[in-house]
């Protein structure tokens, strides 16, 4: 790796997920997908969920990320997102992708219920008093 290389760091809400030495960046936004290069301008993105690959030692390496804010800023590349997976190739990644997608929806299905329930109550609860005083 060269001096000329840029620093790549991908950050969640939770945690720096990745922070890595690397020669080139491919990513996608809404109006398509682009490659940074060291010597390119600073640039601004905003990310739709896809994969984000960056070559690290001639290698080819993958992170799956949610929508976001993608920032080049010199040789500093920071990206923002909500949720992003690392992974060595894409068939892993994709299988671990599929796996959180799958707990997620099942939370999101559980809060949807317990939301359901709470709103409910407080219905049930408005027209009792509602009816004590009437």
């Amino acid at each position: 790796m060269n001096s000329d290389n840029m620093t790549l760091r991908v950050w969640t809400p939770e945690r720096l997920i990745l922070e890595k030495k690397t020669e080139k960046v491919n990513a996608e936004a809404a109006n398509g997908f682009f490659c940074l290069l060291p010597r390119h301008i600073d640039y601004l993105a905003g990310l739709v969920p896809s994969v984000l690959s960056y070559t690290e030692e001639d290698k080819e390496q993958y992170v799956a990320v949610d929508k976001g804010i993608l920032v080049k800023c010199g040789m500093d590349v920071m990206v923002s997102v909500r949720n992003a997976i690392r992974g060595e190739n894409l068939e892993e990644l994709e299988d671990e992708v599929r796996d959180k997608f799958r707990r997620t929806d099942k939370k999101e299905q559980e809060i949807s219920i317990a939301m359901d329930q709470l709103e409910a109550n407080f219905i049930r609860r408005f027209v009792e008093m509602t009816e004590e005083k009437g």
